[in-house]
């Protein structure tokens, strides 16, 4: 099949195309900027269109060919979102249907259950669908509450409420009932509505298989995430418009986007029906539940991919991961310093002062502080410096390293070590040798760390203050030590 995807630049879209690559498809994808999508690892493997859903003049030859049109964007955020989305969705099926398209996928927002009042973000998603169904072009509408995954806003939210709030006063709405689902199956019914039958014309409410209030969502992300079990504190007079400006404050996520979410989480959001099973069956081992789904969802920052990217472009077996496009408050907090020094010296001299860190050589800085840090470490029970290192001059993947652990090392280029001592998160230090066209060389060193709760929040503020003098004095003394390598290191 040909498929059109719309929204290739935002959080499902572009999970999606590699995902149709995967099964087969020829996948099109409609971009304003065709640029944006120029650094994605499937970027040769589909084809890039200009245009815009907003100017429908700029669509012709768009959905020319076009077997199945994916719509997946929308304009929360801006102002006057509402009236943005119905043009939108009307120069779409307008298109599709002149084009001779032979089905339309729109996921959508889930249906409040009869007697609420519907939020503007509800009211403009289930306006789109109806536009969508009533297009003379079979449409499926798949209607999802909160989606699982990094990236995701509403589960942005929850994990930054989450994971900054050890004790939380809480709106009347973290008591509603929500039926959430993991993006991975959102993305497996999107693939799969390929080969629906052209007599599907209807909506189908698409969610997970717990369902759980707000509340419960954070107590259990809590769990799943190694955290203290949260205090909530309900106060009734916080409305949805003062929550949206709480929750603004306390996380990354825009205040623009926050305020219509917060208002569509003061509604039940569970799924009406399953008739979707009918057509798309469950898979065999069923559907992805929260606790697994927020497992997969902090993925990257456990595995030992420092830096979060979307590492299978061609089967997309981490759909859960942040991508480059994602927005930047997506993903969890992870703190950096990052250093750079020009080297005198050859890219061969600046590695082997690299590969030779710890043990005896120490960390080419302020050698009291790394040794408190490890007599400190050793207080808490840590491993501390002990353990040095096996071999004077070579290091190999998987080897101890004072209190790291090398997790990557590529000869002449990287060396990444994971720490060991104790933290209240997670940390990383990279080291690099990068060469320039014009054969100057210079050293990278990168520090990240990826706190746990509060705790690792105040334990990097408490610590930034040294880290021009360690991690400073660092680059410095590396690059000044393989200007002296011939003198200092013996042959290998």
């Amino acid at each position: 099949m040909r498929c059109l995807v719309t929204g290739a630049t935002g959080y499902i879209g572009g999970r999606l195309a590699p995902r149709l690559l995967a099964e087969g498809h020829t996948v099109r994808c409609l971009a304003r900027r065709a640029g944006r999508l120029r650094d994605v690892p499937w970027a040769a493997q589909v084809e890039v269109v200009e245009g815009d859903l907003g100017r429908p003049e700029t669509l012709a030859g768009v959905f020319d060919d076009v077997d199945v049109a994916y719509y997946l964007v929308h304009s929360l955020g801006q102002a006057s979102f509402e009236i943005v989305d119905r043009q939108a969705a009307t120069a779409f099926v307008e298109a599709a249907r002149a084009a001779g398209v032979r089905r339309i996928v729109y996921l959508g927002g889930p249906q409040p259950a009869a007697g609420y009042a519907s939020s503007a973000h509800l009211r403009s998603r289930s306006e789109v669908g109806k536009i969508m169904l009533h297009s003379g072009v079979p449409t499926v509408v798949l209607r999802a509450a909160v989606i699982l995954g990094s990236g995701s806003a509403s589960f942005e939210m929850l994990r930054y409420l989450t994971e900054r709030l050890p004790v939380m006063v809480t709106p009347r709405w973290v008591s509603n009932r929500i039926q959430p689902i993991a993006v991975r199956d959102v993305l497996r019914y999107l693939v799969d509505c390929v080969g629906l039958p052209p007599q599907v014309n209807r909506a189908f409410d698409i969610a997970g298989p717990d369902v759980l209030t707000f509340g419960e969502m954070m107590q259990r992300y809590a769990r799943v995430a190694g955290l203290p079990r949260r205090l909530l504190l309900p106060v009734r007079p916080l409305t949805p418009t003062l929550s949206s400006y709480w929750v603004g404050f306390v996380t990354p996520v825009p205040n623009k986007l926050a305020r219509p979410l917060v208002e569509s989480l003061v509604h039940e959001a569970v799924a009406q029906e399953h008739d979707i099973a009918a057509y798309l069956p469950d898979p065999p081992d069923g559907l992805i539940g929260f606790d697994r789904a927020v497992e997969l969802a902090l993925t990257t920052v456990r595995d030992a991919q420092v830096e979060t990217r979307w590492s299978s472009a061609a089967g997309g077996d981490a759909p859960a991961e942040p991508l480059p496009s994602d927005p930047d408050w997506s993903g969890g907090t992870a703190y950096t310093d990052v250093r750079e020094q020009a080297v005198a010296a050859s890219p061969e001299a600046l590695w082997r002062v690299i590969e030779g860190v710890g043990g005896e050589h120490g960390w080419y800085s302020f050698p009291l502080a790394w040794s408190v840090r490890g007599w400190l470490d050793r207080l808490a029970g840590g491993v501390g410096l002990r353990r040095g290192r096996r071999h004077p001059h070579r290091l190999r993947v998987g080897e101890a390293l004072d209190f790291w652990r090398v997790e990557e090392i590529v000869p002449g280029e990287l060396l990444r070590l994971r720490a060991e001592m104790r933290l209240p998160g997670r940390a990383w230090l990279e080291m690099r040798v990068q060469q320039d066209d014009t054969g100057g060389v210079t050293y990278r060193q990168r520090a990240v760390f990826l706190p746990k709760g509060l705790i690792g929040h105040a334990y990097w503020a408490a610590v930034a203050p040294f880290h021009a003098l360690v991690f400073g004095g660092m680059a410095r003394n590396i690059a000044l030590g393989a200007k002296r390598v011939p003198d200092q290191l013996p042959a290998r």
